[in-house]
């Protein structure tokens, strides 16, 4: 029988891992981001302070909201036995180590693309999705900045896949390493990759900055999460964004020159 006090605890447990993920992640990349002399988000000064509290707060929601069904899956895994997580590093192990992460991914991403793309219909978008594209423009710490029907949207694929495709802890340990860094640095208001990365292969198949940041100036395309795939299938890849604005640092205005 499960002992809804071990659920409980295992909920309190993921939150906290949440919680502190996103504030190691966010304040990380935020950090990084003023050392490089780049102000992300508005340019006012009152403004970008105001939105900042207001994507932490919500974020804090979204962490809490994250952290329940995940306790779940974690509880059910360590306590249970009853999801697909493994942790025997065998030979049929190391074979689907590698399939399993990019399997995960895609779904994931397919998850977000659909579930995004219906966000953005008039009346989603007003009551739900609006509290994400609320950050003009975004900065590290909307990573996690949704209303709570977004958030629990957000949150159940990963835990429900690990009941259903067997994956080892160490490759889902990747999966949520990889989620936590694309949903920060897509959001952190300038190019992190090199350019020709960007402009080349990496760029024309995997999501960066520049091409979410397109995202939230346009609302009409560029939905993916991880990859273009379904945006490019699906018409709604409109290009990259730049940051000329973002990417100008406090040296250069100094001295009259654009990065």
């Amino acid at each position: 029988m499960i002992d809804p006090t071990i659920i409980a605890i295992g909920t309190a447990q993921t939150t906290l891992i949440v919680l502190v993920r996103y504030f190691a992640a966010s304040g990380g990349f935020a950090l990084w981001t003023a050392r490089r002399g780049i102000t992300a988000g508005p340019r006012d000064e009152g403004r970008r302070r105001k939105q900042i509290r207001s994507e932490i707060g919500w974020s804090i929601v979204s962490a809490i909201i994250y952290g329940v069904p995940a306790g779940v899956m974690l509880t059910a895994w360590r306590g249970y036995d009853l999801t697909a997580i493994t942790v025997d590093f065998t030979p049929a192990a190391a074979l689907w180590w590698l399939p399993s992460i990019a399997l995960y991914l895609f779904l994931h991403d397919s998850w977000f693309y659909w579930t995004h793309r219906w966000m953005h219909g008039p009346r989603l978008f007003k009551t739900v999705h609006a509290v994400h594209h609320a950050s003009k423009p975004p900065t590290a710490w909307a990573a996690m900045s949704f209303h709570p029907t977004e958030a629990l949207s957000g949150a159940l694929l990963i835990p429900v896949l690990a009941f259903v495709i067997p994956i080892h802890w160490s490759a889902l340990g990747v999966v949520l390493t990889i989620a936590t860094i694309m949903g920060v640095t897509n959001h952190m208001g300038w190019e992190m990759f090199p350019q020709r990365w960007v402009n080349g292969w990496f760029g024309r198949h995997i999501i960066t900055a520049s091409h979410h940041e397109a995202h939230h100036a346009r609302y009409n395309s560029n939905y993916g999460l991880y990859f273009r795939f379904w945006d490019q299938r699906c018409g709604t890849d409109s290009g990259l964004a730049s940051f000329p604005a973002a990417e100008r640092s406090k040296s250069n205005q100094a001295h009259g020159i654009v990065s």
